[in-house]
Order: structure tokens, then C-alpha cells, then sequence
């Protein structure tokens, strides 16, 4: 799958869940009933317990139906492991040009941390796909006010997107939305109550945005 058509499903699917402090034998259980409840991006975080090897043995079980990529990536060394392990979008909280330059040489999308309208604008002149706008918890106020000089530049909100607010992000010009513990909770017992509790969730995020 080429960088453009990854950025492209990105963008058309919107709602990336971020899947942090899973257990990792409940991520596979955790991805299917998400992707039942519509979302077809997950981030796996690498500061997770075995965050490599599970990337490749979702990427192996679910690789076909979900995009998966990796989280928390903070320097050009993981987002290469990352990738290796199947990861086709890599996501910063930071922003580090030479994890962007990794990312998009491996053919990956590359979407990197950035808060100030100055790291905004190096992120994309960087190379950037998506920046990473984090944390979003300061409202939808201050994403406003980055919108008004750099309308060009696409935006993923992350880090207080929740289904009260984002359909104000999305009106306000976000492009995709980095959406954790909001939607999975990785603390939560993965029983079956919660899977369908997951997937229930999964489905009012997937239907929030028109």
C-alpha cells in the first residue's frame, strides 16, 4: 500500500483509536470490536508491553481490514522498528525531523506531535503528512485560532477529543481525530461486557462525523 493511499484512508476514515496499555493478548479481541464498530485505524503505542510484537501479529491477523500503525514513536530508530513490524502510519507526540525524513523514506505516513503555530509549520515543511495538533484538551477555542493562519496544513486533534467536542473540531477543520482513552480504556478488564461496550463506542465515533 503506497503512502498515499495509507494518508488516504486515513482521511477518509478520521477516527484513529489509540490502544495503549492493552494487554497484548486482548488486542486482538480489542481490534475486532472496534473494526465491528466501524473504525478502521488503530495506533498501537509503543510504550505498550510488547507494542512491536503485537503490530506484527495484528498486522498478520488484521492487516487486510485495519490500518494499523504505531504511537508514541520518539525517534527515527523506533519508527524504523516500528515499520518493520508493519506499522504504514507512524505518530509522534513530539516533533522530530529526523523521524519524519525515516518515516516518509520508508514509504510510511508521517504524523508528528506539534502544539505551537512554530512547530505546526516545521512539522509541515518537514515533510509531515498530518500533524498531530497535542493536546488537544486546551479546546476547540485554540485550534480555531492555528486554523486561521495555516488553513493549508492538515490537522489531527488528539488528547481530549471526545464525543462531546468533536464534531466542533471537525466543523472547525480538523482532518482525522487521535482518539484513546476516551474510547479505550487500556486499565478496563477485556471481558466480553466490555468488548460490547467497546463496540458500541466504536460505533458513535464512527457515526459522529457526517
Amino acid at each position: 500500500m503506497s503512502g498515499s493511499t495509507i494518508l488516504q484512508q486515513i482521511r477518509e476514515s478520521k477516527i484513529v483509536a489509540i490502544l495503549r496499555g492493552v494487554d497484548p493478548a486482548a488486542v486482538p479481541d480489542v481490534a475486532a470490536a472496534l473494526y465491528a464498530g466501524g473504525v478502521r485505524c488503530l495506533e498501537i503505542t509503543l510504550n505498550s508491553k510488547g507494542a512491536l510484537n503485537v503490530i506484527q501479529t495484528l498486522t498478520g491477523r488484521m492487516g487486510e481490514q485495519l490500518l494499523i500503525g504505531a504511537g508514541t514513536v520518539l525517534d527515527e530508530h523506533e519508527a524504523a522498528a516500528a515499520i518493520d513490524a508493519g506499522a504504514r502510519f507512524i505518530i509522534s507526540p513530539t516533533l522530530d525531523i529526523p523521524t519524519i525524513q525515516k518515516t516518509k523514506e520508508r514509504g510510511a505516513v508521517s504524523i508528528p506531535g506539534a502544539f505551537t503555530a512554530t512547530e505546526i509549520l516545521t512539522a509541515h515543511r518537514g515533510g509531515a503528512d498530518i500533524i498531530k495538533m497535542f493536546p488537544a484538551s486546551v479546546g476547540v477555542g485554540y485550534f480555531k485560532d492555528l486554523r486561521g493562519p495555516l488553513p493549508h496544513i492538515p490537522l489531527m486533534p488528539t488528547g481530549g477529543v471526545n464525543l462531546d467536542n468533536i464534531l466542533d473540531f471537525h466543523h472547525a477543520g480538523a482532518v482525522a481525530f487521535g482518539i484513546g482513552s476516551a474510547l479505550v480504556d487500556g486499565r478496563r478488564q477485556v471481558t466480553d461486557e466490555y468488548l460490547r461496550h467497546l463496540q458500541a463506542l466504536a460505533v458513535q465515533y464512527s457515526n459522529a462525523i457526517p
